[in-house]
């Protein structure tokens, strides 16, 4: 007679308990954001140095060695020679000051390649190994592997577009190279403030709140890192166009109020490729953001229902942006000096940074 004793153990496996927040997950991907933010000045510098055409040819794995011999110098100038720049810009360029434009384009594309294995590397490990990344958080990081793998392949589109016509590259395609690694640091900022802090818990019904609570203080947030956004992209336009080199008088333009140059062919021609026109347009823009950030910080301060370190932080926000407009016109009026125009555009990717952090708080306050 059998008793209970003689009854075999079930074999049943307990659910491993679902990951809400990885902290090293988070130092990753803001230690990714931190090269990022370090590609956007390089390849700002890149562009100030006018060395992003030094290499004419897309090698994604033997392009990580640079020339290691004078013939393998030599075969690169040649390469070189043979684009419009050369021909049309720099006739009497030497060997030695090629190598000068060339080391620029060169550590531009070896961080880059070192920012997709930083990512790739600790990706595969959390995912596969440890698997410590919140799920809530798995499809926003296979999406920032493909962007960033889709930010090479733009990066050769752009570079493409200076080698056969133009001794530039496409002020345009600059652009979306650029939009293109800001969304890329955007999404690894946020992603890992989420992956430090726990998942939002579900909210309860409340009553009425009042001015300047939820859900108005999240879409202002939000407002002001896209107008950040897009005041960058801008930014980019005077930059592929050299537009900084114009109407250094500011507030004026040539001593009127506005560029009597404005329009230079159709609405299209005239938004991507006026010298005038995106100046105008980044001035403008400068203009109302820093009108929106000081009224931001100013009903964030007054605010009853506002969090202390939220309105800090708002306020933070305008004085980074006060502090980028002071650079900006700095820059112009100067005539774009190197220093000046690099920590220009450093300063615009940490206000977007700004921009995006607050905009994940007040989410979460």
């Amino acid at each position: 007679m059998s008793s209970f004793l003689d009854i075999e153990p079930l074999d049943i496996e307990l659910p491993l308990p679902v990951v809400a927040r990885s902290r090293p997950v988070a130092v990753w991907l803001f230690a990714v954001a931190a090269m990022v933010f370090g590609m956007v000045i390089l390849g700002g510098s890149t562009r100030l140095t006018n060395s992003g055409l030094s290499i004419t040819e897309w090698k994604p794995i033997s392009g990580v060695l640079p020339p290691l011999s004078p013939a393998a110098w030599l075969m690169e100038f040649h390469g070189y020679q043979q684009i419009p720049q050369f021909k049309l810009q720099n006739p009497d360029m030497t060997l030695a000051g090629f190598r000068a434009i060339y080391w620029w384009e060169w550590s531009h594309r070896l961080l880059g390649r070192i920012i997709g294995l930083a990512f790739a590397a600790p990706f595969a490990v959390f995912l596969f190994f440890t698997k410590s990344i919140p799920p809530r958080l798995i499809w926003r990081c296979w999406v920032l592997f493909f962007l960033g793998g889709l930010q090479g392949v733009v990066g050769w589109w752009m570079v493409f577009s200076g080698l056969s016509v133009r001794t530039e590259v496409a002020p345009e395609r600059l652009t979306v190279h650029l939009g293109l690694a800001l969304l890329v640091f955007c999404g690894l900022v946020w992603t890992g403030l989420e992956a430090w802090a726990e998942p939002p818990a579900p909210e309860e019904p409340q009553e009425p709140q009042p001015p300047f609570s939820r859900p108005r203080w999240p879409l202002a947030a939000a407002g002001l890192a896209a107008l950040v956004f897009v005041q960058i992209l801008l930014g980019g336009l005077v930059a592929g166009n050299r537009a900084g080199l114009i109407y250094n008088d500011w507030p004026f333009y040539g001593g009127a109020l506005w560029p009597s140059d404005y329009r230079d062919g159709d609405a299209w021609h005239t938004a991507l490729h006026s010298l005038a026109a995106v100046q105008a347009h980044h001035r403008m823009t400068a203009y109302l953001l820093f009108l929106l950030a000081w009224l931001a910080a100013g009903a964030a301060l007054l605010s009853k229902t506002l969090p202390r370190p939220i309105a800090l932080l708002v306020l933070g926000l305008a004085g980074l942006v006060t502090l980028q407009a002071v650079l900006g016109i700095g820059t112009l009026m100067m005539q774009v000096p190197f220093g000046m125009a690099v920590a220009h555009q450093a300063t615009a990717a940490l206000v977007l940074a700004a921009a995006i952090g607050l905009a994940w708080r007040v989410r979460r306050r």
